[in-house]
C-alpha cells in the first residue's frame, strides 16, 4: 500500500505586495519607513506658515513647466501679429511676444501666468513671516543654527529667482527694474563695468539678457532652493520638531499626531486648499498686465514702475540716499549714492543671519532647546525683531514715495526727508517701546500667577470693601505662564583681585558682559513669581 502527500497550496500575494518585498529586499524602505512615519508632529496653528511656503514653491514649479513650454527665452526682434490688437504690427522681442501669446493665444496660459506670479509672491510672504516666527520664538537656537541658515539662504535666493523671473517677459515694467539693478551693478568700484558686461553680455540691454536670465531662473535657483529645502525639511525631521510650552512637554518628548495617517491627511488637505487660494486669487485679481505696458525700450519708462514687495526695500534705500559722489585724485568717481545702500543691504541681513550665534555668544548657553518662548518672555529679542521690521517696512516706503505721493496728494521730497530720518530714528523708538510693552505683558502674567484670573464679579466684604473676585488658574495655564527659562546676566567679577592687583580682562569679555546685562539685566526681564510667594497669596487672601 502506497500513501502519496501533496504539499499545501501557495496562496499568490498581491502584486503590490510582491512590488514592495522587493523593494524592500534592495532597499531597506519597511525598515525605514517603520521608524519614522510613525514621527509625532506638534499641532499649532504657527507651524504651517512653513507649509504655505513648501505647497506655494510646489505650484510654482508645477506651473512654471508649463510655461516652460510656450515661452521663447530669445531677445530676437519680431513684428506682433498676434490676438491682441493694439499691439499688432508693433516690433518687439520674441521673449515679450511669447509672453503675449501665453496670456492670450495659449489655453488657459493666462491664469497659469496669473497663479505662477501669485505663487511666487506668496511663497516669498509665507517664507518672510515663517522666519519672523521662528526667530521670535527662539526656534533658531541649538541645534537648529545651521536650518536657520538654510531659510534664510533660501529667502534670499526666492528675491534673486522672483526678480529672474519678474523680468522675463521683457516689457517696459520688468525692463525698468533691470535698467535699476544695472545702474547699483555700476556703482561697484572698480569691478563695476566688468560685472555689468558679465551679466548682460555686452552693453545693457545686450541680446543674451533674456536668455541668461532664463537659465538661472529655470534650472540654477531653483536648483539650489530645491536643495536646501529638502536639507531644510531632513533636518526638521531629524531634530524633531519645536514645541510650544505645555502639560507633559520637555525638550526630550514631543506631543502631538503622528506623521501617518493623521499628519500626511492634514497635509495633503491643506497642500489643495492653498493651490486652490492661489488659484482664487489668480483668476480674481490681475497681477503684471504686460499688454497695458507695451515691450521694453531702454529710452522709456513705464509710468508707476514699481518691484514686487520683496525687493522694494532695496529700491527704496537708493531712493532715499542722497546723491553723494567722491571724485578721488586720479580723476574716478566713486558713487556713494548707491554704494552705502549696497554695504548697508548686505551687512543688516547678514547680522539677522548671524543672530543665533551672537544670542548663544551672549547667553553662554550650549543646552539644546525644543521647548519655544514666548516673545514676551525675551523683551530684548523681541524688540531687536520689531525694529529690524520697521526698517524694513521704512525702506519699502521709500521704495513706493512716488506712489504714495500721488495717491495721497503728498509732496515726494516730504515722503523721502520722513524716510531718511525715520531711518534712524524708528527703529530704536520701536525698540524702546516694544520692549516696554513685552515687560508690561510679563508683569500681567506673573500677577495672574499670583492673583489669579479677573472674574469680572465684584464682591462686598462684611465691612464694606468691594473687592473684585479672581478665579485661580489651571495647573495647565501656570505651565504655561512660568515654564520659560530666566537667565542671570554674567558677571566678569572684581576689578581687582584678593592681593589688590588689577585683573586685565579681554575687551571681548567686558563687552559680553555689557550685553548680557541689557539682555537679562535688571529692568530687562521680570522675575518668575516663586513657590512660596504663590502659595503665600494664596493663602493670604484665597483669591476672594
Amino acid at each position: 500500500m502506497s500513501t502519496t502527500t501533496t504539499e499545501p497550496h501557495k496562496v499568490k500575494a498581491p502584486a503590490g505586495e510582491r512590488v514592495a518585498d522587493w523593494a524592500d529586499g534592495r532597499l531597506g524602505i519597511y525598515s525605514m519607513a517603520k521608524a519614522n512615519m510613525r514621527k509625532i508632529f506638534p499641532d499649532h496653528w504657527s507651524f504651517m506658515l512653513g507649509e504655505v511656503a513648501l505647497y506655494s514653491f510646489i505650484v510654482i514649479i508645477l506651473t512654471g513647466v508649463y510655461l516652460t513650454l510656450f515661452f521663447h527665452p530669445s531677445m530676437n526682434e519680431v513684428e506682433y501679429h498676434g490676438s491682441y490688437v493694439p499691439m499688432q504690427g508693433i516690433r518687439m522681442t520674441e521673449a515679450y511676444a511669447s509672453t503675449l501669446d501665453i496670456s492670450f493665444d495659449v489655453r488657459g496660459g493666462l491664469l497659469i501666468r496669473q497663479i505662477h506670479h501669485w505663487a511666487a509672491l506668496i511663497f516669498l510672504a509665507a517664507m518672510f513671516v515663517h522666519m519672523m516666527r521662528v526667530f521670535f520664538t527662539g526656534a533658531f537656537r541649538k541645534p537648529r543654527e545651521v536650518n536657520w541658515l538654510f531659510g534664510f539662504l533660501l529667502f534670499i535666493l526666492g528675491m534673486f529667482t522672483g526678480f529672474t523671473g519678474y523680468s522675463l517677459p521683457d516689457d517696459l515694467l520688468s525692463g525698468t527694474g533691470v535698467r535699476f539693478m544695472q545702474g547699483a551693478i555700476l556703482a561697484v568700484p572698480v569691478v563695476g563695468s566688468y560685472l555689468s558686461m558679465f551679466v548682460f553680455g555686452g552693453e545693457f540691454p545686450g541680446h543674451d539678457m533674456v536668455a541668461r536670465f532664463y537659465s538661472v531662473h529655470i534650472l540654477l535657483l531653483p536648483g539650489i532652493m530645491l536643495g536646501l529645502m529638502v536639507g531644510h525639511l531632513i533636518l526638521v525631521f531629524y531634530h524633531k520638531h519645536t514645541q510650544f510650552a505645555g502639560p507633559g512637554r520637555t525638550n526630550k518628548n514631543v506631543v502631538g499626531m503622528p506623521l501617518l495617517p493623521v499628519y500626511m491627511a492634514k497635509a495633503g488637505g491643506f497642500f489643495f486648499l492653498v493651490f486652490g487660494v492661489i488659484a482664487i486669487i489668480a483668476a480674481t485679481f490681475t497681477i503684471n498686465p504686460v499688454w497695458a505696458l507695451g515691450p521694453y525700450r531702454p529710452d522709456q519708462v513705464s509710468n508707476g514702475s514699481q518691484p514686487d514687495w520683496y525687493m522694494g526695500f532695496t529700491e527704496g534705500a537708493i531712493r532715499a540716499m542722497p546723491a553723494w559722489e567722491v571724485v578721488i585724485p586720479n580723476g574716478y568717481t566713486i558713487n556713494l549714492g548707491v554704494l552705502i545702500p549696497l554695504v548697508l543691504l548686505g551687512v543688516v541681513p547678514g547680522v539677522l543671519a548671524l543672530y543665533p550665534f551672537f544670542e548663544s555668544w551672549v547667553t553662554g548657553d550650549k543646552r539644546e532647546h525644543h521647548i519655544l518662548d514666548r516673545p514676551r518672555n525675551v523683551p530684548t529679542r523681541t524688540a531687536f525683531g520689531v525694529a529690524w521690521l520697521s526698517w524694513y517696512f521704512v525702506l519699502m516706503i521709500a521704495g513706493g514715495n512716488d506712489i504714495l505721493a500721488i495717491h495721497f496728494h503728498l509732496s515726494i521730497n516730504i515722503i523721502t526727508w520722513f524716510v531718511r530720518i525715520g531711518f534712524f530714528v524708528v527703529p530704536p523708538v520701536v525698540f524702546i517701546i516694544t520692549r516696554r510693552i513685552c515687560l508690561g505683558l510679563q508683569r500681567r502674567d506673573r500677577e495672574k500667577v499670583l492673583h489669579g484670573r479677573e472674574s469680572g464679579i465684584i464682591k462686598r466684604l462684611p465691612h464694606g470693601e468691594f473687592v473684585e473676585v479672581h478665579e485661580p488658574l489651571s495647573q495647565a495655564q501656570l505651565h504655561k505662564l512660568t515654564a520659560h527659562d530666566q537667565y542671570k546676566p554674567l558677571e566678569i567679577g572684581p576689578a581687582v583681585n584678593e592681593n589688590g592687583v588689577e585683573r586685565k580682562l579681554p575687551r571681548k569679555e567686558r563687552l559680553r558682559a555689557k550685553l548680557s546685562k541689557g539682555y537679562y539685566g535688571e529692568g530687562n526681564q521680570i522675575p518668575k513669581p516663586t513657590r512660596e510667594e504663590h502659595k503665600e497669596l494664596t493663602r493670604g487672601h484665597g483669591h476672594h
